[in-house]
């Protein structure tokens, strides 16, 4: 299963990419086996959940596991949060020490949650340019391009977001990912795309937008503003075919059985994803993960509300497995999934 057919790559960033359309690191979901399904169904790229450099420091074996790459993933971020310039500088070697085929190091200078906000880190660097842009300037000696994923700043702030932005690409960065809402907002309200736009004609091909992207139309208003890639997160569990969609709308050459919502070919794609987690993951992750990409998958198809209840009540992977294998038969034989 591949997404992109004879696409010509394109340098984005410092790496080498299919396409602009890229998944967002998103916490607890951005796991190989999930990042892998992701770029055979056209991401031009990926990223590692946000990893801690103080974990990697205290030698957390469970955040060392996070670094793992899969054969055919790459291109892979590298996505790093820490408080300090010393923090960051000595967990992003120990990353890279341990698992050195990312393709760029990427700072979270965007999460607004309180445990990550408390260590001075995430969205906390938007109140800190000076500790920002030293992070970036003492990555680079690393030798990958260093991208920043950040917000729109806060009112009241001593810099405005393209202040900051110019700010983190002169002190080095290779590109910057601005999330269209303030740290206040979290994840509520909407992205300001006129914010993002607005910085992105100012440094072209220097910044990414990122922020409610459910749809094709949403991602082309980004890239058409200037944009030079799109970050597709929350919209890619709502609809895990969005992606080969986007790109199937932007004019790339796209597997037509991507495209497709015959139950059948989606039924055996989440089997295959299901498997892949279960062996990389644990089976109580591919419950977890599947239940929560399967809520959506199968919008306005005939009885898709009793195969998501079915699929909901599974216990254990098999039990899962053979329930979407039953469904499976059924939309094969034409009889929808309403039965």
């Amino acid at each position: 299963m591949t997404g992109i057919v004879g696409q010509d790559e394109i340098n984005i960033g410092g790496v080498s990419v299919d396409n602009p359309v890229w998944l967002a690191p998103l916490a607890g979901i951005t796991v190989p086996s999930v990042r892998l399904f992701f770029r055979r169904l056209g991401a031009g790229l990926t990223h590692t959940e946000m990893i801690s450099c103080a974990g990697l420091i205290h030698g957390s074996i469970k955040t060392f596991r996070m670094l793992r790459i899969l054969d055919g993933e790459r291109p892979v971020v590298l996505q790093l949060f820490a408080g300090d310039e010393k923090t960051l500088l000595e967990g992003a070697g120990l990353a890279l020490s341990a698992s050195p085929s990312f393709d760029a190091i990427g700072i979270n200078m965007a999460c607004p949650m309180p445990k990550v906000l408390r260590k001075g880190a995430g969205a906390r660097l938007l109140e800190r340019p000076d500790i920002a842009g030293s992070m970036v300037r003492s990555l680079r000696g690393n030798g990958l391009p260093v991208w920043v994923k950040t917000r729109k700043m806060p009112s009241g702030s001593p810099m405005d977001t393209r202040d900051f932005t110019g700010m983190l690409l002169d002190a080095g960065a290779s590109q910057v990912c601005i999330h269209g809402r303030s740290p206040v907002q979290r994840y509520g309200g909407s992205s300001d795309r006129e914010v993002i736009i607005e910085t992105a004609s100012a440094f072209p091909g220097m910044v990414a937008g990122s922020g409610d992207v459910f749809c094709s139309r949403d991602a082309a208003e980004l890239l058409e503003g200037g944009c030079a890639a799109v970050f597709v997160a929350r919209g890619a569990f709502r609809d895990p075919f969005l992606i080969p969609v986007i790109l199937d709308e932007l004019g790339f050459d796209v597997d037509r059985k991507l495209l497709s919502r015959e139950p059948g070919s989606r039924i055996e794609m989440m089997q295959e994803l299901g498997a892949l987690i279960v062996e990389e993951e644990g089976e109580r992750a591919a419950l977890l993960l599947l239940k929560r990409f399967l809520s959506g998958i199968f919008k306005g198809l005939r009885g898709a509300s009793l195969f998501r209840r079915s699929v909901g009540m599974a216990a254990n992977w098999r039990e899962m497995h053979d329930i979407l294998q039953e469904w499976k038969v059924f939309a094969e034989r034409g009889e929808h999934l309403d039965r």
